[in-house]
């Protein structure tokens, strides 16, 4: 696969840096945590915006641990989750697009897309199940989409591609064998899925670099790692939408 990517993930970093003390990034992330709590509740009251939150990353880099983490203070009441997997038959018969609709965020909610839209440029995209010529018209329609929910429906995008390193994935992948907490994680096709690691990396450095809603690259090597840059990320984003709690109403007589 050739791409004309202007992103080299190898130039990214899958752990912390050295100066960074992991029990300190560790509160700061429960306080993180806490804060991305109250915003969303207050997304949930206002009602003005809705949050996307896509996770994306090689087999064991992290996803399932970044939900359960990052989003452990948020109301469930106003969080969904959704996982795609392969295709339907059903969804097969239709535009690519079409089973991705239907789970996107309404105004007043999050949602966290456990892989993506982006599985069909990426995937497919590796085992030449679909040309060039297709993928370059995936990912015009999907930048054509992220901008329709993000101008017509005031949905925040948040992209996220958890970057661990091949070393990383081959231990993680090895504790789903041997691990019996851990077995039910476990798939022979990742195995498989993971000869085609260069193919993969090829193919999101091309995704990453043609997104025009920017990507965020996190190192989850580490996973108090990958919450710590998780979490203030999301809190950045959130505060600055700028949320307010719908005003009091003082016009009328309440009988207690």
């Amino acid at each position: 696969m050739s791409t004309s990517s202007l992103i080299d993930l190898s130039t990214y970093p899958t752990r912390s840096p050295d100066d960074l003390d992991k029990s300190d990034a560790r509160k700061e992330t429960a306080k993180r945590v806490a804060r991305i709590g109250e915003l969303h509740q207050q997304l949930i009251a206002e009602k003005e915006h809705a949050v996307l939150i896509v996770l994306q990353g090689m087999d064991a880099s992290g996803k399932d641990g970044a939900m359960r983490n990052v989003f452990a203070d948020c109301p469930a009441y106003g969080l969904r989750t959704h996982a795609f997997g392969k295709p339907t038959e059903e969804e097969f018969d239709h535009d690519f697009l079409w089973r991705v609709h239907p789970h996107v965020p309404a105004k007043g909610e999050m949602v966290i897309f456990n892989r993506s839209h982006y599985e069909d440029v990426l995937i497919q995209r590796v085992h030449g199940w679909i040309t060039e010529e297709q993928v370059d018209r995936r990912i015009d329609s999907i930048n054509a989409f992220e901008h329709l929910l993000q101008y017509d429906n005031s949905t925040l995008i948040l992209k996220f591609y958890l970057h661990i390193s091949k070393e990383q994935q081959r231990e993680e992948l090895m504790e789903r064998v041997e691990e019996p907490e851990k077995f039910y994680k476990h798939k022979d096709g990742d195995w498989r899925e993971r000869e085609h690691w260069d193919a993969y990396r090829s193919a999101y450095e091309d995704v990453i670099a043609r997104s025009e809603i920017p990507w965020h690259i996190v190192g989850t090597d580490q996973r108090w790692y990958r919450n710590y840059l998780m979490s203030d990320i999301i809190v950045q984003a959130l505060e600055g939408l700028k949320m307010e709690w719908p005003p009091l109403v003082t016009n009328r007589e309440w009988k207690v």
